[in-house]
């Protein structure tokens, strides 16, 4: 259940190849247990060093062979991949790196089987939501990584919003809080697209109130344009419409507690209340384009990008595309707050985080290669390859427009702690129940109470039993 700044390959997308590759894997498992001549592998050790007695010279750990799993195969990110650990190696001689990339499906599928064997990686890229990266903390297939947080400096470089997606209760069931088990290289977050063109055309600037935002799409609608074009076919994108809209009504940590699944929060509030039926209200003026339940993302975001529609709630994933057909014309915006000086709130995440096996016998090596690819030389590497990076956003040369828009965005709500969950994160199956639900409430199926009262009874009952 990871949001994903792969070009084209929105996050919640996933969530569907996630479930079944998931259940592949244990099917999988259950086999290799069951097969003649198995043994269990060695306990492993997830007792952690301190700070001061971990290695960081990493030329003075002798000759070490590293093995990385990661899903780091497109365009970009592959270029990147190859360009930083080639410094990699050619800065520490003595450290070897065998790389195995692997499709996303291809690593969830094979990942649970790999962190179980005796003779797992030793660096892996490791989905974050609870079927993966909080399924092998449980396992105690993954090390803790704090004492190396506080020897290169991670927790000062990464904000606490950033470090709450790579963070687990050491049993694995406390989602957000708790020990790091991994460290991610890019960052995304849901905003605000536009068209520069027509809201000039409407005598309009890029809203810098939610009040400002609601008027513009008044003005949009009265001019007979399609004020916000949305395809929610499969569910997940209406997501993100109603998670930037709880942004301005429900306080952040209440968004996070809710998201992350812990107890002390409620989905059938008065704030959660005016959320639903704001957005019930944005579809009875007619704000969204027509049939918009039944149209796909793609056609969605592509429509926008011809010119169909003012705005577009959708991620920074959707930036470079749609730089190809808008140009100058597509501009990018947090979700605006109540008032101008109201802090940031936005929906948003990072990108598969890497993490360190329990069972690897060069942990301390293994920290130096995470620590090389994700520190201030590597953001630039990834910046130049078309990536956002999940730090130093600010200190990157990026051309003016919506890249630079993109940047802003991400460093402003990261640095103000205001970015704000998944609301999918929330359960093992709340990616369907919230989905399926939202789709409904759109659809006027449901009332905002009875919406909330799904949510409500999904979230409940997994935060009353995962104690």
């Amino acid at each position: 259940m990871i949001a994903s700044t792969r070009k084209g390959w929105p996050r919640n997308m996933r969530h569907a190849r996630t479930r079944a590759a998931l259940a592949a894997g244990l099917v999988a498992l259950a086999a290799s247990a069951c097969a003649p001549g198995s043994s269990a592998p060695p306990a492993a050790s997830s007792a952690q060093p301190s700070a001061s007695a971990v290695r960081t010279d990493a030329a003075a750990l002798g000759n070490v062979t590293l093995t990385i799993w990661d899903q780091e195969v497109r365009g970009g990110q592959n270029a990147q991949m190859k360009q930083l650990n080639a410094a990699f190696e050619a800065k520490y001689p003595n450290i070897k790196l065998k790389r195995v990339s692997r499709s996303f499906d291809d690593l969830n599928t094979t990942l649970r089987l790999a962190l179980s064997s005796n003779e797992p990686p030793d660096v892996v890229q490791a989905n974050n939501g609870r079927p993966q990266m909080g399924a092998f903390v449980k396992a105690g297939h993954l090390r803790p990584l704090d004492a190396y947080a506080d020897a290169y400096g991670w927790k000062k470089r990464y904000p606490r919003s950033v470090l709450q997606y790579v963070s687990y209760s050491a049993d694995g069931k406390v989602f957000g809080k708790g020990n790091l088990y991994g460290m991610p290289q890019v960052g995304e977050v849901v905003g605000i697209l536009y068209n520069a063109a027509k809201l000039t055309k409407l005598g309009l600037q890029p809203p810098k109130t939610w009040e400002e935002f609601q008027t513009a799409l008044a003005k949009a609608k009265a001019a007979g344009e399609v004020p916000m074009q949305l395809g929610n076919l499969d569910k997940w994108p209406g997501i993100h419409v109603f998670g930037t809209v709880q942004g301005r009504h429900v306080p952040a940590d209440q968004i996070t507690t809710l998201a992350f699944g812990r107890k002390g929060a409620s989905w059938t509030t008065p704030e959660n209340t005016k959320a639903a039926e704001q957005i019930v209200d944005w579809v009875d003026k007619g704000y969204f384009n027509k049939g918009f339940n039944g149209q796909g993302y793609d056609p969605a975001w592509q429509a926008f990008g011809k010119g169909e529609g003012v705005f577009l709630i959708g991620g920074t994933w959707l930036i470079t595309d749609l730089e190809k057909s808008m140009g100058k014309n597509l501009g990018f915006i947090l979700p605006p707050g109540t008032t101008q000086a109201a802090a940031p709130v936005a929906t948003g995440g990072t990108g598969l985080p890497f993490a360190i096996t329990a069972k690897s016998p060069n942990p301390d090596a293994a920290a130096a290669y995470i620590d090389f690819i994700a520190n201030a030389d590597a953001m630039k590497v990834l910046t130049t390859n078309g990536l956002l990076p999940i730090a130093d956003t600010d200190q990157q040369s990026v051309k003016a427009g919506s890249q630079q828009d993109m940047f802003t965005a991400f460093g402003t709500v990261t640095k103000q702690d205001g970015l704000v969950p998944y609301l999918d994160y929330a359960t093992p199956t709340f990616a369907d129940t919230l989905g399926a639900a939202v789709q409904d409430l759109l659809a006027k199926k449901s009332t905002p109470q009875e919406f909330l009262a799904t949510l409500e009874k999904d979230y409940q009952s997994f935060a009353e039993s995962n104690e």
